[in-house]
């Protein structure tokens, strides 16, 4: 049985994250998907909740052949004791899955194999993108898989994003 752990914020799942987790789906057995600072929620850069990002990946991936569990994992202040904190919350896992270069640093030196899957079309499939396009108006929606749409029309995602991206 070979687990692979992806991470992300996941703010909003997007296309990228959903070609990376197919991707990964023919590497291993079971996947691990860490929702990391799954504390912060109702900021410019961390709109959604934790528990808003689960439906938005459960839902996304509902098609995918490959069993997968999601992990909320919030921050630690402590770099180093990052790793520790994240297999305290998560299954045993044999690989992480990241490009982040933080993220592939403190796996190496905890003695994880780590693998940097390719990133999909980058500049346009990133979280900070798609929450800009969101707040000035911009098309977004085919950025995203249809199952994040329906999640953010739920939450009613993009007034709350407008709303809090304001000045006083």
């Amino acid at each position: 049985m070979k687990r692979g752990f992806y991470v992300g914020r996941f703010q909003p799942f997007h296309n990228g994250h959903q070609t990376v987790l197919e991707h990964i789906a023919g590497k291993v057995d079971e996947i691990i998907i860490g929702i990391g600072s799954a504390q912060l929620s109702h900021h410019v850069d961390n709109p959604f909740t934790a528990g808003e990002r689960v439906l938005m990946i459960t839902r996304s991936l509902a098609t995918l052949d490959c069993p997968y569990y999601v992990i909320p994992i919030e921050d630690v202040q402590r770099n180093a004791l990052w790793v520790a904190h994240v297999r305290s919350m998560a299954p045993p896992f044999d690989v992480c899955y990241s490009s982040n270069p933080l993220v592939v640093r403190l796996f190496h030196e905890a003695g994880v194999n780590v693998q940097s899957p390719a990133m999909y079309e980058r500049e346009l499939l990133c979280g900070t993108e798609i929450r800009r396009r969101i707040i000035q108006g911009e098309p977004w929606k085919k950025l995203v898989p249809p199952a994040v749409v329906q999640v953010l029309k739920e939450i009613d995602g993009e007034k709350r994003l407008r709303q809090i991206s304001r000045n006083d």
